[in-house]
């Protein structure tokens, strides 16, 4: 797995690098000092998992991780223990204090193979695509549904979790967003930002947002917000 180490410290970003070596499922393609650079870098090379300091200057990790479209995989690296809580709030699959132990090192990278592995095996027994005509089950707690996902206006993003908005029904199920978003048909879903994915056939209304970005209202009612980067792709792809 390609991963980028985001760490304002070159010493600590050395230290794990030595801490990785013995790891030969993990691949370093680069370096982040700052979160600015890391989003560059995030964007060039496409890295599956990102060991994330939390208190560099200018922007926290935390800040880095809201102005991400599509978020990796996440192990949070840091001094600090009392931000732990709000990490897992960004999807992590770890938190890791430092000075970072090998052996709490070595459990971290097993949750991303683990991880990895399932990905790797549901896509293998899915079809690629899904169109908006295709029907999905979906199941929350004592309730199904077999629903044409033409019918759901919107994904919506809570942890490890999707929620699923269609007629009165809101769903939860357990599924990440960058899992959907890779087997959504890109001609009638779209990643709106960080949390959102909506049918682009529900569309209401569209009118111009804060920082270049656009304020989409469905049919239904809610509103979803589409980052600056995300705007420019939507204007793009939506254009004549």
């Amino acid at each position: 797995m390609k991963a980028l180490i985001i760490d304002d410290e070159r010493l600590a970003r050395t230290e794990l690098r030595r801490l990785l070596e013995p790891f030969k499922e993990i691949e370093i393609v680069g370096e982040a000092v700052n979160a600015d650079e890391a989003i560059e870098k995030i964007a060039q090379l496409s890295p599956e998992i990102i060991f994330l300091d939390i208190q560099m200057p200018g922007k926290s990790g935390f800040d880095m991780l809201e102005e991400l479209d599509k978020v990796p995989k996440v192990i949070f690296t840091t001094a600090y223990d009392e931000y732990a809580l709000k990490a897992f709030e960004y999807n992590a699959l770890d938190y890791l204090l430092k000075p970072i132990e090998p052996k709490r090192l070595e459990e971290a990278i097993r949750k991303i193979v683990e991880v990895g592995k399932k990905d790797v095996q549901i896509k293998s027994a899915l079809p690629d695509v899904l169109s908006a005509e295709d029907q999905v089950f979906v199941k929350d707690g004592d309730k199904c549904w077999f629903v044409k996902l033409e019918r759901i206006r919107l994904f919506e993003s809570e942890g490890n979790y999707v929620r699923l908005y269609f007629e009165d029904n809101k769903p939860l199920i357990l599924r990440t967003l960058n899992y959907l978003d890779e087997r959504l048909d890109l001609r009638s879903f779209f990643r709106a930002n960080r949390k959102h994915i909506i049918n682009l056939k529900w569309i209401e209304s569209i009118e111009p947002w804060l920082n270049g970005g656009l304020l989409v209202k469905l049919k239904g009612g809610q509103k979803v917000e589409v980052s600056r980067r995300q705007a420019v792709k939507f204007k793009e792809m939506l254009s004549l």
